[in-house]
């Protein structure tokens, strides 16, 4: 197998200098790294698989439940934990891959799954008989490349506006009707937010520093953030308009200015404007809605993002939470399917994970959760049923070199909220680092 370049998010390491310098920084992580399989490989006649995944400890906690669960239904089948942080996680997994010691079954996200199945270092699951028959077909092609299955969605998600009704009221504003508002709607909605709710409480908080509203604004326009064939989609315009709305809110004080905007999207959900009562609305993933509910102690609502019926077609698409992809190089292919199959399919399984890694992209496992669902979920699930008879499709797979995209956002936006680019000089910088990313 060949192991070319892998980008790394934030800092653009290559794998061949991480091959030179990650086994002796992995031999010193002990605590957070998770376990390595043992050269005994198990048990006398167990197969031993390896399963890597990224997340909090409470994420670890339940997954090794899982795996116990597994365990049990399966005898003769031992699967190693192989888990850190999301900071640490794809260096190790570079690392591991350019060693030959790939774990067998490997979570992906949908930014780097284009460059380890481009390597051949993911194998195609429509090959090892993974059961997706439950899985609607617009969620498997989001793993889909070039008609091969390199990933099967853990669960969906949606990038939704997120809105405080109890601000809205005290405000004298009504909620919008997420149907029919327009961008334009959108900044009035916040400047009249921020006017009614007095000092100290914003209409919403800044949405540029992720290309998610982006993409959405793009697929409203009819453009596309990437094409099918890994290039870019959009045009210099909806991109500049995009950086425009973030002017246009802090012009009108909807949105706070630049230096307290970066503070808030660097303080994560629990210290974000929704999270501390200081903000009506801001645009976050659907899943986070439990933890943005929970650090405001208050009932909050998801609405679709504006525009949906204000250009072409809605913008609006379910995203994978992450993948399940398994090892090409795996010695065990026949019970690492049987281990993926497992994740996705069983429902003792979901009652165990419930929303953690997104809504189950099972229909059937995750109709059986909803009784078990926190109110903050349940509202997750009940907005994302009322979607799918708008989402027209999901946006392909993103190509190689798309894990840059994060990095290239947070800088091209934040000098933008700072006066340094204009919007026009915005989307030019945007479309140049972006097109050299990919290689477009």
């Amino acid at each position: 197998m060949r192991v070319t370049i892998h980008r790394r998010t934030r800092r653009g390491v290559a794998l061949v200098a991480l091959m030179a310098s990650g086994a002796l920084a992995l031999s010193a992580c002990s605590g957070d790294s998770g376990a390595m399989p043992n050269d005994d490989g198990g048990g006398d006649g167990d197969v031993e698989i390896r399963y890597a995944w990224w997340g909090s400890d409470d994420r670890h906690q339940t997954t090794q439940e899982i795996i116990d669960l597994f365990e049990e239904k399966n005898p003769g089948i031992t699967v190693t934990p192989d888990f850190t942080d999301w900071d640490g996680y794809w260096d190790k997994l570079a690392t591991a891959t350019a060693a030959g010691d790939t774990p067998d079954v490997i979570t992906q996200e949908e930014r780097y799954l284009s460059e380890y199945a481009s390597q051949d270092i993911v194998a195609d699951l429509g090959e090892l008989g993974v059961d997706t028959s439950e899985i609607p077909a617009e969620t498997l092609a989001t793993g889909t490349i070039d008609d091969t299955l390199y990933g099967v969605a853990t669960g969906v998600n949606a990038y939704a506006m997120v809105a405080d009704p109890q601000i809205f009221a005290d405000a004298g504003v009504e909620m919008p009707d997420d149907t029919t508002w327009t961008w334009e709607d959108y900044v009035d909605v916040a400047g009249k937010l921020s006017k009614g709710a007095g000092d100290g409480v914003w209409g919403t908080q800044d949405y540029g520093f992720n290309e998610a509203g982006l993409a959405v604004l793009a697929r409203q326009k009819g453009e596309t953030l990437y094409t099918p064939d890994g290039e870019l989609g959009l045009s210099k315009e909806t991109v500049a308009e995009f950086f425009q709305v973030s002017l246009d809110l802090m012009a009108n004080e909807g949105q706070p200015d630049a230096s307290r905007s970066v503070e808030y999207q660097n303080a994560g959900p629990e210290g974000s404007l929704l999270g501390t009562n200081a903000g009506a609305m801001g645009v976050w993933w659907s899943n986070q809605l439990g933890a943005l509910s929970d650090a405001s102690g208050r009932e909050l609502e998801l609405l679709r993002l504006p525009g949906e019926s204000q250009f072409e077609r809605t913008g609006m698409y379910f995203k994978p939470a992450m993948y399940y992809s398994i090892s090409a190089t795996t010695e065990h292919p026949e019970e690492s399917a049987k281990f993926v199959d497992f994740l996705l399919n069983d429902p003792e399984v979901a009652a165990l994970q419930l929303t953690d890694r997104g809504l189950p992209s099972n229909t059937t496992v995750r109709e059986s959760i909803l009784p078990e669902l926190t109110a903050a979920d349940q509202k997750v699930a009940e907005f994302m049923e009322g979607l799918e008879s708008d989402v027209v499709d999901n946006p392909p797979v993103p190509p190689q070199g798309s894990s840059e995209m994060q990095d290239i956002m947070i800088r091209i936006n934040t000098e933008v909220l700072f006066g340094n680019l204009t919007p026009d000089e915005a989307a030019d910088a945007f479309l140049k680092g972006v097109g050299a990313a990919i290689g477009g």
